[in-house]
């Protein structure tokens, strides 16, 4: 630990940090009283307003002049802050889809921009459009190279699209933004999507190197007004009705209500109390099969847990290896839901401290867990430019064992305008828990150095995860190991007509005990590229092994004794361009497994007839051929959703796995009928097939939820 913490004194010394100089300045306008949501920008206010009407392309020559013009205008009042878009173009080559909240759009035409009301060059609010108004928003993570996008604000976006092309009109709330009151310029990005020509357009960071997210290359938007949030108060009430049974119960109605008191602070600092918390809105977890002896990894998706999360991001490289705070060890048990009867949290930042904290209560479950308290909290601390050092620390356990807490802290430097415009990354951290029952190794602790360009893609990461290193309210699949891994990307673009990029893509991972190896796993692609028509075509190579130290059960009654296993498999891959109302793609896997053999085929279908209607079919099925047995695991799964308009969708999601032998439907509807206003409708039915092949029926549950909220 002393060599690497002298490495990192001398590297500092010899790498200069420096942001990158921008020089790209947006004066926003007054917004006045005759502004109406609408999407066509024909108030007066607007034509007085300064314009960014040159975009340069970063996709597919980089800082060449876009094809298409596009003219962007902001204009703000102490409420609100207000982007008016025009996007030129040909009204019948537009590709739009998606008209749903949060819909993937970025396979479509869009304006996707970034704000950084802090103008801190690491953090920021991203918001997304495509033509048909379907609206996307995310925080910045992984300082600008990915994007948190369970964040849900409140704003509001109207589109149109007329004889010259599209326009936006985008709507954000002071009150949905945490910023620095005393400053009065914004950093501010900007990036438009011309799908049909796989083109990316950009105002500032011109650079295939860098995301839109990366904020330490935006231009600036000044002349802000005096923003005023009110008492900066948001109270919401939630009322939900349940009904349901089981195949061996009485039907029963549960009547509830629930509520959120939301308070900033300071512009910049926001509270959240919840009571009684209900997540019966969400949706329910996409099945996956296992072919591993370790546990399968599901993301949150309460919104409770969401909202500021991104905080809790810690360390460079831990991956799903290691997770030090992972939020659905609250209130969920062995996938038994369990009752939080007091939530709060606290975040924000002040200066250069990024802080957030989390405390819950939850309520007994007879024979399963005791009440507990569980709780985190996160600093991290801006410095060196563009770099970050931080705390993490975790307490309580679901299910109640004493003394139950875990310590980290974490160092990420970053300078993204090394060698004239490349990113370079080096994080070390380290990890500490506790616990009554755990006695032995209890420490974690990395490093990864990073090269994450567009041209080359190279990353080292070193893990030791103690043999009792099991934090109660953290992901680990695996413990008393190390970890080696080394990724080397080379990915150029060709001056074909045809081929857009080739990815000559390498990975290399070891697992090993302190007694031998366990895990182990090459990855190689010869042949990857994308062609000018967005098709994409892809053919792997994959030795791996795995050294079993007990034997385990991989399907019912097929057993894969201890030992240790080498073999080879293969993958081809095919991937039709996302623009067409038709597009799917096709994976074959095929080669050894284990002692024996294996298929595995995934397709995936989508059809978006209109952006009204959108349809995807899924399907896995897995083939293996082994000495103890042959085993077949296979997944179904559709979802159809009717977008109404981004404000109401229907979604009906129908899921079938040939273990659980078990057909589950999950029929949802979302209204939001006001900024702050939801009505959820949500029916799950299941139906379990019997193996002589006759259906029975399993349990069903029918949810009103109404959620109203009031600003003050």
């Amino acid at each position: 630990m002393r060599s690497l913490l002298l490495f990192f004194l001398i590297l500092f010394h010899i790498i200069t940090v420096t942001l990158f100089a921008q020089n790209k300045v947006l004066k926003i306008g007054k917004l006045n009283n005759t502004y109406k949501l609408d999407g066509k920008l024909d108030e007066t206010f607007w034509a007085e307003t300064d314009s960014i009407n040159s975009l340069r392309m970063v996709e597919p020559n980089e800082n060449f002049p876009a094809t298409l013009k596009t003219v962007i205008k902001i204009a703000a009042d102490p409420d609100k802050i207000i982007f008016g878009i025009k996007c030129y173009d040909d009204p019948d080559k537009i590709i739009s889809y998606s008209k749903a909240r949060d819909a993937h759009i970025f396979t479509e035409d869009y304006i996707k921009f970034v704000i950084d009301p802090f103008l801190d060059g690491r953090t920021g609010y991203i918001f997304a459009v495509n033509p048909s108004g379907a609206r996307y928003d995310a925080l910045v993570s992984n300082r600008g190279e990915g994007e948190n996008s369970n964040w849900d604000g409140i704003w509001e976006a109207k589109t149109i699209i007329e004889k010259f092309g599209w326009s936006a009109e985008i709507e954000i709330p002071i009150k949905t933004l945490s910023f620095n009151k005393s400053l009065k310029s914004w950093g501010f990005n900007i990036e438009r999507r011309i799908q049909r020509l796989l083109e990316v357009d950009r105002w500032s960071g011109i650079n295939r190197n860098y995301r839109v997210g990366l904020t330490s290359h935006a231009g600036k938007i000044i002349n802000l007004p005096h923003f005023d949030f009110g008492l900066g108060t948001t109270v919401r009430f939630s009322a939900i009705n349940k009904i349901g049974k089981t195949f061996n119960t009485k039907f029963k109605n549960n009547i509830d209500a629930s509520g959120e008191i939301l308070q900033k602070i300071t512009s910049g600092i926001n509270a959240t109390i919840t009571i009684n918390t209900d997540f019966a809105e969400t949706e329910v977890d996409t099945r996956r099969t296992n072919l591993s002896r370790f546990p399968l990894f599901f993301p949150e998706k309460r919104s409770f847990f969401l909202e500021g999360s991104d905080i809790f991001d810690f360390g460079l490289g831990l991956g799903r290896d290691i997770i030090p705070f992972f939020s659905r060890k609250i209130g969920l048990y062995e996938g038994t839901e369990v009752p939080l009867i007091i939530g709060g949290k606290i975040n924000g930042k002040v200066g250069n401290t990024n802080f957030g904290a989390l405390i819950s209560r939850t309520n007994k479950v007879d024979s399963l867990v005791p009440s507990t308290t569980m709780g985190a909290f996160r600093i991290k601390e801006n410095i060196l430019g563009e770099s970050t050092i931080g705390i993490i620390g975790t307490a309580g356990d679901p299910q109640g064992r004493a003394n139950s807490w875990m310590l980290g802290v974490d160092f990420t430097y970053q300078n993204s305008n090394l060698f004239k415009g490349n990113n370079f990354l080096v994080g070390i951290w380290g990890l500490y828990n506790n616990r009554v029952d755990l006695s032995g190794d209890k420490a974690a602790y990395g490093i990864k150095i990073d090269y994450p360009n567009d041209l080359w893609d190279i990353s080292l990461t070193l893990k030791k995860i103690g043999n009792q290193f099991d934090p109660s309210i953290g992901f680990v699949p695996r413990n008393g190991v190390k970890i080696y891994k080394l990724g080397i990307d080379y990915t150029p673009r060709p001056d074909f007509k045809a081929i857009r990029q080739f990815f000559f893509e390498s990975f290399f991972s070891l697992v090993r005990t302190d007694h031998d190896w366990q895990s182990y796993g090459l990855f190689f692609a010869p042949i990857h590229f994308l062609l000018e028509s967005g098709d994409r075509f892809e053919f792997n190579i994959r030795p791996q092994g795995e050294n079993l130290d007990e034997a385990f059960e991989i399907s019912d009654g097929v057993n894969i004794p201890k030992g240790k296993y080498n073999w080879v498999k293969y993958r081809l891959e095919f991937e039709s361009a996302s623009k067409r109302v038709l597009s799917g793609q096709a994976t074959w896997w095929f080669g050894g497994f284990y002692d024996g053999h294996l298929h595995q085929i995934e397709l995936e279908a989508n059809w978006r007839p209109s952006s009204n209607i959108t349809v995807s079919l899924n399907f896995e099925d897995d083939i293996g051929s082994l000495p103890q047995g042959n085993f077949t695991k296979q997944l179904y799964s559709s979802r159809v959703a009717l977008n109404f308009s981004p404000d109401l969708q229907l979604t009906n999601y129908l899921q079938y796995d040939n273990e659980s032998r078990q057909l589950g439907t999950n029929l949802r509807l979302r209204w939001t009928y006001n900024k702050l206003g939801d009505l959820f409708i949500v029916y799950n039915h299941n139906v379990n097939n019997l193996i002589n092949n006759r259906w029975q029926f399993d349990s069903n549950e029918f949810i009103i939820k109404l959620r109203y909220g009031i600003w003050f």
